[in-house]
């Protein structure tokens, strides 16, 4: 069967469509191609325009003395729906006699890609407009490379204004042919070629006499064929953390659920932490809660029978189907700024709820989206409207899932300073088995002491001392005069030395991103066990980013540790100049690769809990001004 030849009534999988949710079609094409034409035509063919409206506007136009355009109804509908806050201004309903759609109306121009960017991707099939008296131009290709980078197979090509070459055969088998072309390149065949016009409604709803040479079904015929995408409820869950509220005595995560299922009693693993707590209880707003499990498109509240620490960005999932969780991947971008996308600058990366800052580490390839040619070199950077397969890295941990996968969670887009930059999609994850990797066979075994018989024996409580600074700002110099301190004192204190560390039990681990996450990790389990015996564990080490300190404080207040973090304030320019190991030098000489401060990123503290200034304090001062905020912390309950 060829393409423009589908019955549609063959290619209908499910007779009950019309209990299905809408199908939701994003129409696009070149400026001027007719699309808003071809819209109002659908609308007013479909009975989908209010009663009225269209004598209404019809007569507006003989006032003016215009000719009257079905794209008139498209502005008159958009313009109802930005008066009127209750309707979704972004998809437009209509349906047949067989399915509900919804369109999402894509503007056309290149300066509007963005938009087409946030709006295309949550279709499920597309409608690509082309004008007969025009041809097949740039952005139609642009237009079909996108669609194919958001992963929307499902494609019907219109060649739109055909009585304004007379209807002609020839003309639209060549615009055909060479849009097909194209198309192929992409891995892309459309279920629908269709010769049409919407200004005179020529193959639209109706089939046209005057094509008599075309025997491929109607657009609306073409539409009722396609396929209902897998509803979201079958996809592995993504419940997307918004906030944390309290209400009464009660905690409540809220957020959205992307894809999935939900039912109280689940239990859930929180991502990027990997903790994992039951659901205790679903909360709704303005609904009851009857106890019903949470879908796909719900937006709901839950509360946990474990109080785990979970904020915004935090990504919920079944323990056996995980998202994955890195801070370095690949993915195909798409770049629409008029300044070029260079290796090293800084982003903000938008996924879901999370939003980190993150920078482009290579490009392995780059392609003209309008020609699909690669273009050869060394890439350094992408131009406008060029398409790039790069790997990027993160500050922090990133949670997402490969595109073809749960393509809400493996979409993003890039941004600076709040304008959107890029699209991408992710490709290529590991996804890794988190059911095998914590046995539910083992179990934390509770000792006999409490911790506060052993802060009563030792007189102090057990803590976590974090030091996080650049290297060079004195973290290892002050840690060991307080543990000093402190053990003059009588307390029990032993520092966790970076270098130390490394030396025996990180000693298989480099400096890659991946690496260094798991180093600070295996730390904070030690500190936290530390703490535990009631001593006072002091870490110095430089733990760059916010997400791995954030995450180090998380596991010690599980184990009910004090946790204080002190940031060893010092400018980058006086840290290179103490230099003390020469690391600096050889960084700079390039010796030393992904060194914090020189080529990879410091994320100071928003909200330490203790700071000095070792550019103006002394040790002695800055041993001073910890031991005043740190003491009275670690006093025992009764004495505090």
């Amino acid at each position: 069967m060829t393409i423009s030849e589908v019955s549609p009534q063959s290619a209908i999988r499910n007779p009950q469509l019309t209990a299905a949710l809408p199908l939701k079609v994003v129409f696009v094409g070149h400026v001027d191609h007719g699309k808003s034409t071809l819209i109002g035509r659908i609308l007013h063919d479909t009975n989908s325009i209010a009663e009225g409206k269209v004598e209404q506007i019809q007569k507006a136009c003989a006032e003016e003395g215009m000719e009257f355009e079905f794209a008139f109804l498209l502005d008159a509908l958009l313009e109802e729906q930005e008066q009127n806050i209750t309707i979704d201004t972004t998809q437009i309903p209509f349906r047949t006699a067989l399915r509900r759609y919804a369109i999402i109306d894509a503007p056309g121009h290149k300066e509007f890609l963005k938009n087409m960017i946030t709006g295309a991707s949550n279709a499920d099939a597309a409608i690509l407009v082309i004008a007969a008296s025009e041809g097949v131009r740039e952005q139609s290709r642009r237009h079909a490379y996108l669609l194919s980078l958001l992963g929307i197979r499902q494609i019907i090509v219109v060649v739109n204004k055909m009585d304004l070459i007379d209807f002609a055969e020839p003309q639209f088998r060549e615009i055909k042919s060479e849009y097909l072309k194209f198309l192929a390149g992409l891995k892309l065949e459309p279920r629908a070629f269709i010769p049409g016009s919407a200004r005179t409604g020529d193959n639209v709803a109706s089939r046209s006499d005057r094509m008599s040479w075309y025997h491929g079904p109607t657009l609306l015929e073409a539409l009722d064929a396609a396929e209902a995408t897998p509803p979201p409820t079958e996809l592995p869950l993504r419940f997307c953390v918004q906030d944390v509220y309290r209400f009464d005595d009660r905690r409540i995560v809220a957020g959205r659920i992307e894809t999935g299922r939900l039912n109280a009693g689940d239990e859930l693993v929180f991502s990027p932490a990997n903790k994992a707590s039951i659901v205790q209880s679903i909360e709704r707003w303005n609904a009851p809660n009857d106890g019903a499990p949470a879908v796909a498109g719900d937006s709901i509240g839950i509360t946990l029978t474990e109080q785990i620490f979970v904020e915004r960005g935090y990504i919920a999932s079944h323990q056996a189907e995980t998202p994955i969780e890195t801070n370095r991947f690949h993915a195909d971008v798409f770049w629409i700024a008029r300044e070029p996308l260079r290796i090293g600058q800084l982003y903000n990366i938008r996924l879901a709820t999370q939003d980190v800052k993150c920078q482009v580490v290579s490009i392995e390839e780059v392609m003209d989206s309008s020609t699909l040619e690669q273009k050869s070199g060394n890439h350094d950077r992408l131009e406008r409207n060029d398409v790039g397969r790069l790997t990027i890295q993160t500050r922090a941990p990133l949670v997402l899932d490969n595109h073809d996968r749960v393509a809400h969670l493996g979409r993003f887009v890039l941004l600076h300073d709040a304008e959107i930059l890029a699209g991408g999609t992710v490709f290529g994850g590991t996804y890794t088995d988190r059911t095998i990797a914590k046995s539910k066979n083992i179990f934390w075994t509770g000792g006999k002491i409490t911790p506060d018989e052993r802060a009563t024996q030792l007189g102090h409580r057990g803590a976590v001392v974090w030091f996080t600074g650049l290297s060079g700002a004195g973290k290892s110099t002050i840690a060991q005069a307080l543990e000093r301190e402190l053990f003059i004192r009588g307390m029990h204190t032993y520092v966790l030395d970076g270098d130390n560390i490394r030396h025996g039990l990180n000693s298989n681990l480099g400096f890659s991103p991946e690496d260094r996450v798991e180093n600070i990790r295996r730390v904070s389990e030690v500190a936290k066990l530390m703490a535990d015996a009631g001593a006072v564990a002091i870490t110095a080490f430089i733990s760059p980013y916010r997400m791995d300190r954030r995450r180090a404080r998380e596991i010690a207040l599980e184990g009910n540790a004090e946790f204080i973090e002190v940031f060893v304030d010092a400018p980058l320019s006086v840290c290179e100049a103490r230099d003390p190991k020469h690391l600096y030098k050889k960084a700079r000489a390039g010796e030393i690769k992904e060194f914090t401060g020189i080529d990879a990123p410091y994320e100071p503290p928003e909200d330490a809990e203790i700071i000095v200034h070792t550019d103006r304090q002394t040790v002695e001062e800055s041993l001073a001004t910890i031991l005043e905020q740190l003491l009275p912390r670690l006093k025992p309950e009764e004495a505090a």
